[in-house]
């Protein structure tokens, strides 16, 4: 999640919503691929650093599932990312900062528990939720101008 937490720190550096996904092969602990959020530059609504990390993963694998895989994210996914790591067959999600506006596995449509769903991988949130959360909360107050000085 710590790189995950990097990934999204570069979004927002480059304008972009602070969110940041790692796949890793859990048997082997090894990263297969990386994504950051990247509709603005990328002009693509669906570069969610999910989606992004997903089709590099799928790439480098030469296979669109990604069973035996877990993907490590630092939002909770939004409905279109859940139905993307449902068709890739993600073994396994885990996010930081839980997402009430915009998730869709703990929130709004909760897509892993439809019964019509191919694949429901497990899940786990709350993993450095705190960092998480205070990341994108920084980047929109910096965006509305609401940032406060330091100690305050």
């Amino acid at each position: 999640m710590r790189m995950a937490l990097a990934l999204a720190q570069a979004a927002a550096d480059a304008g972009e919503v602070p969110v940041g996904a790692v796949v890793v092969d859990e048997a082997t602990g090894e990263v297969v691929a990386e994504g950051a959020n990247a509709p603005v530059a990328g002009h693509d609504p669906t570069a969610h650093a999910e989606i992004v990390a997903m089709r590099r993963a799928a790439q480098a694998l030469g296979n669109y599932r990604l069973t035996g895989l877990t993907l490590y994210v630092t939002l909770e996914p939004c409905a279109m990312c859940a139905g993307a790591i449902s068709h890739a067959r993600i073994g396994r999600v885990v996010w930081a900062a839980d997402d009430a506006k915009g998730g869709a596995v703990i929130h709004g449509p909760r897509l892993f528990e439809q019964p019509t769903l191919h694949h429901r991988p497990v899940c786990d949130g709350g993993v450095l939720g705190d960092e998480a959360a205070e990341l994108l909360r920084g980047f929109f107050r910096t965006r509305r101008g609401t940032a406060q000085p330091p100690g305050r």
